[in-house]
Formats: structure tokens, C-alpha cells, sequence
């Protein structure tokens, strides 16, 4: 990964958690392999965590879990940035619930790395990003198809 930063595209990261210890029991991979295998990101670092029903936090890396876990999610371990600390993970550990499992991803989104670079050709820089939840995007679609219409 010998790229500059004029070729990296933004950045992002998520904690998926699931009920239980198995990490979705393999039903996400297909899609993440699907992003991957289009060029459309790329994984930097993947961290797998369990807490017990205790609260004690056991962390995995790909290579730790089998097939039966992750389904075909292996894609190319050895491309891995490994981007998170280890306090970054323990700082993200503190969201799951007892007894559930969590993925943690950071990945590179190769799709806008194109127009990021634009962007920083033309002297401009990135001072503001946020993501609005899918949830808060179906209650306003939702509260517009509701409301009442004020054509005559």
C-alpha cells in the first residue's frame, strides 16, 4: 500500500454488533466481498470482538476464525493496514452489549478517491463530514409522504 494521499480515498470505519458470538453467523461477507471484488472500498482493518456475559472482552483477527463464522469474509488478510490501536479497540469494545459479538471495519472508499483527489488538487480540503442514520433518512421520507400537500 505505497499510495499517496492524493490517491486514498475517504476513510471510514463502523461497529456492527450482533446477538450472540457469532458475528452474523457468515450472512454479511457475500456483500462486503461484493464492495470488495468491485473496487468500490477497500478493507484497511478488520477486528472481531466478543464480550461475555460477564463483560470480559475477547478480540479476534481474521486469520483467529473459521468459515463457519465469517463465511468467505478472508479477502486478502495479508493488505491489511491494521489502522486501529489497541486502545481504539477497547475504546470501541465499551459499545457492545454483554454476550453479543461486534465487527469492527475501516475501510476506503476507492469509489470517491477520484473526486477526493480532485479536491485536493484544486487546494481544497475536507473540513466538515458526518453520516445521518438510514433510520432518521426513512422517518423524514416518511414524514414528507405524510404530510399534507399545500398545491392547489
Amino acid at each position: 500500500m505505497a499510495e499517496t494521499v492524493d490517491e486514498l480515498g475517504p476513510v471510514d470505519w463502523l461497529v456492527v454488533e450482533f446477538p450472540g458470538p457469532n458475528f452474523g453467523n457468515g450472512q454479511i461477507a457475500p456483500f462486503l466481498e461484493d464492495l470488495v471484488q468491485r473496487d468500490l472500498i477497500r478493507v484497511l482493518d478488520m477486528v472481531f470482538l466478543r464480550k461475555t456475559e460477564d463483560g470480559t472482552l475477547e478480540t479476534a483477527e481474521i486469520s483467529d476464525l473459521d468459515v463457519s463464522q465469517l463465511g468467505e469474509v478472508r479477502m486478502a488478510e495479508a493488505e491489511l493496514a491494521m489502522v486501529l490501536s489497541e486502545q481504539d479497540v477497547l475504546d470501541l469494545a465499551e459499545t457492545i452489549e454483554p454476550g453479543h459479538s461486534a465487527a469492527v471495519l475501516v475501510w476506503e472508499n476507492q469509489w470517491a478517491a477520484p473526486f477526493g483527489a480532485a479536491v485536493r488538487k484544486a487546494g481544497g480540503q475536507l473540513v466538515a463530514s458526518g453520516r445521518i442514520p438510514t433510520q432518521a433518512v426513512l422517518a423524514a421520507f416518511q414524514a414528507d409522504a405524510e404530510a399534507p400537500s399545500t398545491e392547489e
